[in-house]
């Protein structure tokens, strides 16, 4: 069906377009980016692709699907993640909010009566989540460098013993980067004699970093967590925000569920799902495979340094925590910030070295800053 728009709406489609297209060009404060060439995925745009369903389980009723590429996305994140495919499950997503979210439905079922500890720096969408499936929950302190307090969190443990705990971990804080020690925490459950307990990771954008770095904090399936959330738009920079989530798969037996008018399982949140994600996941694995992403990660961390001795040559303090491409520095010049897109906190601000971002990009902003 053939659809001519009125001049005037065309119009209002360019004027978008231009005005998206000039604020990509300055905004360095989120994790978010687009450095390949997806084009020969288009035509998929041209047809309904709905991966309803489970994308592991036999074929359903419904078969307008990209599950067989969906399933290949898991796998390989499997392998990245440490895990073995036969002992996870996991999807695409629409974002690390849905993988949170699943990852705490799993924790629910598993422990009805658990207790969901999160810190302070946890990403904003992790109360609206815990509202949602009606879980019970206590915030911890965080450390200034963004990092859960260990103290505060096993002493209200200690308070909480005869409940079992549900651990949020961050794995780059989404203001400071900081990644909670999961080794820290294990020591706590078992000097707490803590033997039931379930720990999540939130890896929005580091679980596409540390699996490409030398010397990785712990973070994944080899460190014991139960499930994991990571991004899909933040890296590789898919143009659509999407994601990935595994479980153990014990766990995601637990609430599977047939469904007649599909013809198959549904064990995710959502029920239509998009189907164009998977296939743009899939693209980059396969253009960039392990060895570009580990290029492509350290190319980050270049800039990254770049940034700090810059701002040092400002006489202006910045920071980073280790396998980190988030710079922390002070919020100053309010409208550069807001030119820039650059995300701020309290007195932090901070500028994410995503793939797309250049030294010259950081000159041009840092000199603007400190006009």
């Amino acid at each position: 069906m053939n659809i001519t728009l009125k001049n005037k709406d065309r119009n209002r489609l360019d004027e978008m377009l231009a005005r998206i297209t000039d604020d990509s060009a300055h905004m360095l404060g989120y994790p978010a980016t687009k450095t390949l060439d997806f084009s020969v995925l288009y035509p998929f745009l041209e047809v309904l692709i709905n991966n309803i369903g489970d994308p592991f389980a036999l074929a359903g009723c419904f078969r307008l699907n990209t599950h067989d590429i969906e399933c290949e996305v898991v796998k390989w994140f499997s392998k990245i993640l440490h895990a073995n495919e036969k002992d996870v499950w996991g999807y695409v997503t629409s974002g690390g909010t849905e993988g949170n979210m699943y990852g705490l439905y799993l924790a629910r079922e598993l422990f009805p009566n658990g207790m969901v500890y999160y810190s302070e720096d946890t990403h904003y969408s992790v109360t609206k989540i815990l509202r949602m499936v009606n879980a019970r929950s206590i915030m911890i302190k965080s450390r200034s460098d963004g990092e859960i307090d260990y103290d505060d969190l096993a002493a209200t443990i200690a308070i909480h013993r005869d409940v079992p705990p549900v651990i949020f971990a961050n794995i780059g804080t989404t203001m400071k980067g900081a990644i909670d020690n999961l080794d820290s925490i294990k020591t706590i459950l078992k000097d707490k004699a803590v033997t039931r307990y379930y720990i999540h990771a939130d890896a929005a954008l580091s679980g596409m970093i540390l699996p490409f770095t030398d010397n990785p904090q712990p973070f994944d399936f080899a460190d014991e967590i139960d499930s994991i959330s990571i991004s899909g738009h933040k890296f590789p920079g898919c143009p659509m925000p999407c994601g990935v989530v595994l479980a153990k798969r014990d766990l995601v037996n637990r609430v599977a569920r047939s469904v007649e008018y599909i013809g198959t399982n549904d064990t995710t949140v959502l029920g239509s799902r998009n189907g164009v994600t998977p296939l743009f996941l899939w693209y980059a694995i396969h253009a960039l495979g392990e060895n570009g992403f580990r290029d492509m990660v350290q190319r980050c961390f270049t800039v990254v340094d770049y940034t700090i001795e810059k701002f040092a040559a400002k006489n202006i303090q910045a920071w980073r925590h280790k396998n980190s491409v988030t710079v922390v520095f002070p919020r100053i010049n309010e409208p550069i910030l807001q030119k820039w897109q650059i995300a701020v906190q309290g007195d932090n601000a901070h500028l994410i070295a995503m793939p797309h971002i250049t030294k010259e990009r950081v000159d041009e902003f840092i000199k603007e800053l400190t006009a």
